[in-house]
């Protein structure tokens, strides 16, 4: 059965009710186990079925949800060989949401449909894993934070840095001045690799096992593109939408999102005033649309500073350490993220003299992502979570924020407090215009 986004509205009203009597006991489930239904999985949603599995008595695995019948099935085999029994097969999310037999979404599907995912989940009475970034833009952010809220539900965002101990520790001594005080900032994301052209792509068929105007939902419709010069089904199909603006964010919102929130969880500032973007798409011949060289400045009410970024043609050995870093400067010392605490003055040996962790500085917590996030499932304390929904928000803020400078070319002025910019000409893009039935609704 199929229903538009106006059945759909006002037929979660039963759910809504179930939702709120769960949030007051367990969960609902057999023996106790929290049921649980990924929504995309061709790539990363892949990983949380896995993971899921592996972890053997916390969860079950009653239902998968995908627009491509090729995906469903290998889900569907993938969960009965390890759990028996073959899970319900779902192509529209909006048949998942109304499974009362479902608990918990997590949601891995192209970046335009996370927070209509998110909002429909909390309607629904789910709790809901959403996967990086959280929005697609700064409206939808704003409207899965109020929607976690307004109907009680357990929301965990996909960045799973906030869940490593040591992570946790540090960025309370640097928020408590272990460093002094961070005047700035800095990330960056030289991701190589599968990060050269994506190719041309020219009108073609639709795939038989996928539902094109499904996969587009709350985008623009547009037609298919065969992509012929790597040999895939489709220009955008199954990865490649994440360097054009109607489907992703670009680097900046693919794996950019990972470090742009620890880079954010350790400034601690909240939102900018004002931020400034620049860069292009060099070297490659291709139809993509985002950057793959990028450099954005954020700067805080209170003169601190925040740089991000983003290099995908090749790289060296950064002094932060990896392809993918951070590193926070205070009036203190400095940290680097995975080689600690640091002094700017030099030893004998013209090295930089780390700074000790203090003996009685608390332990990490253990818990990786999923045991944080169905642990505060079950407790529906949202405090047991290892970031809020707001949190999550602000961190993509700022991806979509640097692609608005960039794409506007010069610097923007923004109010952190009402979330919009100076300039008003600038402000429809703080949204999108949606496809009938897939709007995401207005909440806060």
């Amino acid at each position: 059965m199929k229903f538009t986004r106006r059945q759909f509205l006002g037929s979660t009203a039963a759910a809504v009710i179930v939702g709120g009597m769960k949030a007051q006991g367990t969960v609902i489930g057999a023996n106790n186990r929290i049921r649980i239904c990924t929504i995309g999985f061709n790539g990363q949603g892949g990983s949380h079925i896995k993971d899921i599995l592996a972890m053997k008595g916390d969860a079950e695995y009653v239902a998968l949800c995908d627009v491509d019948a090729n995906v469903r099935a290998k889900g569907a085999a993938l969960v009965k060989a390890a759990q028996g029994k073959e899970p319900k097969l779902y192509k529209d999310m909006r048949d998942a949401m109304q499974d009362k037999n479902i608990d918990v979404v997590t949601v891995a599907t192209p970046n335009h449909w996370h927070s209509l995912a998110g909002v429909w989940a909390c309607q629904a009475g789910k709790d809901a894993y959403i996967e990086k970034p959280i929005s697609h833009n700064i409206y939808e952010g704003r409207q899965v934070v109020a929607a976690a809220a307004k109907y009680g539900r357990i929301v965990q965002h996909g960045t799973q840095s906030r869940s490593n101990g040591t992570l946790i520790r540090d960025m309370k001594l640097m928020h408590d001045g272990f460093i002094g005080k961070i005047g700035e900032s800095r990330g960056y994301v030289y991701k190589n690799g599968n990060r050269g052209s994506i190719g041309h792509g020219t009108p073609g068929p639709v795939p038989e096992n996928l539902d094109w105007s499904l996969w587009q939902g709350p985008a623009k419709e547009r037609e298919f593109l065969v992509n012929k010069d790597r040999k895939k089904p489709g220009l955008y199909v199954h990865y490649d939408w994440h360097y054009f603006w109607e489907y992703g964010n670009g680097e900046i919102g693919n794996q950019g999102v990972h470090e742009m929130d620890i880079a954010c969880w350790g400034h601690n500032r909240g939102l900018p005033i004002s931020v400034h973007s620049a860069g292009g798409r060099f070297g490659l011949d291709d139809d993509g649309q985002a950057p793959n060289t990028q450099a954005t400045t954020f700067s805080y009410a209170d003169g601190s500073i925040m740089t991000f970024q983003v290099r995908n043609l090749g790289s060296f050995e950064e002094a932060d350490g990896g392809n993918c870093g951070n590193s926070f400067f205070g009036t203190k010392g400095y940290y680097v993220r995975g080689k600690g605490f640091f002094s700017y003055k030099e030893n004998k040996g013209g090295a930089r003299e780390a700074i000790p962790v203090p003996e009685n500085a608390p332990k990490p917590p253990k818990g990786d992502k999923w045991q944080r996030f169905f642990a505060a499932v079950r407790s529906r304390k949202p405090a047991d979570l290892p970031m809020s929904p707001l949190e999550a928000h602000q961190s993509c803020v700022h991806c979509h924020l640097g692609n608005i400078a960039f794409r506007a070319g010069r610097s923007l002025a923004f109010d952190p407090k009402t979330e919009r910019f100076a300039d008003n000409a600038l402000n429809p893009q703080l949204t999108r215009e949606y496809r009938k039935n897939f709007e995401v609704p207005q909440i806060a």
